[in-house]
């Protein structure tokens, strides 16, 4: 994970967003690269409220709220002594003048990036990320992204839950966690009984992790009347662990809008930062 990429946006989570990176750059020298990330022009206007978009207004508002954003992101990484990006592999950041807007950027940007970093998403798009920039990472990078939970995280990676299923998107996910399992002190492997799809067991993940150097523990719980998300943080909790690796929507992303599901509700709930994949 030698390279992260970390949109940029003025909201209550950015603090935690930019901890969060830092904490996975240290463990790989990585280097991490910001862009003030906004809303597409036509997202901020609809079609038919026949009012003309200002354009020049919002041209020089987002200008300004760039070139503030990236006064932060700078601020944060030389306060905790990461220098400017260099060319020998060591611990460094850069930023991305002039990034277009929208959030599809973010997934097709994500593609040359290990991992994208964002912040666990809220229903208002000026206080918590939205939804959609998490989509678009998940779904058009073809790279995991950690969400960052609202708190600011002390540590990451030393104590590690896999929520397994035994689905595809969760061996994505695993797969791209690899070199974090590798560094853990702890992993645990637990399969919630009734939340899983046709595919391997938690038994069966951990032979194949043994096998790459990864010493864990399988264990399967009961949801004892709760969903498969909120038994998967419950016992994160307990274990007292510091991320989460989540394959995200097994189900359809309409299904769980309707009925709900382990994804949307850890994207709603999680409060340590959980890496996804799809």
């Amino acid at each position: 994970m030698k390279s992260i990429l970390v949109p940029t946006e003025q909201n209550a989570l950015l603090p935690s967003i930019l901890q969060s990176a830092l904490l996975l750059a240290r463990k790989f020298d990585s280097y991490m690269e910001g862009f003030a990330l906004f809303p597409a022009m036509i997202e901020l206007y609809a079609l038919d409220s026949g009012v003309p978009l200002p354009i020049d207004e919002i041209r020089d508002h987002d200008a300004e709220m760039a070139k503030e954003t990236r006064g932060v992101f700078e601020k944060f990484m030389t306060g905790n002594g990461v220098p400017r990006a260099s060319r020998d592999g060591a611990l460094s950041f850069g930023w991305l003048d002039a990034a277009p807007d929208g959030d599809p950027f973010v997934g097709s940007y994500g593609r040359v990036f290990d991992v994208i970093v964002l912040g666990r998403p809220g229903a208002s798009r000026r206080s918590r990320p939205s939804m959609t920039t998490i989509e678009a990472g998940l779904f058009e990078s073809g790279r995991p992204v950690l969400i960052a939970p609202p708190t600011l995280p002390q540590r990451m990676g030393e104590k590690i839950l896999i929520a397994w299923n035994g689905s595809t998107e969760q061996a994505r996910t695993t797969a791209a966690a690899m070199p974090l399992l590798k560094k853990a002190s702890h992993v645990t492997v637990l399969t919630v009984q009734g939340g899983t799809v046709p595919g391997p067991t938690g038994e069966e993940l951990a032979r194949y992790l043994h096998r790459n150097g990864v010493l864990c523990e399988p264990i399967t719980v009961q949801p004892d009347g709760r969903s498969t998300g909120e038994a998967i943080l419950a016992h994160a909790a307990s274990l007292q662990c510091d991320l989460l690796i989540k394959g995200a929507y097994t189900q359809s992303r309409l299904r769980q809008m309707i009925f709900g599901g382990a994804t949307r509700h850890i994207l709603a709930n999680a409060s340590l930062p959980v890496l996804m994949a799809h």
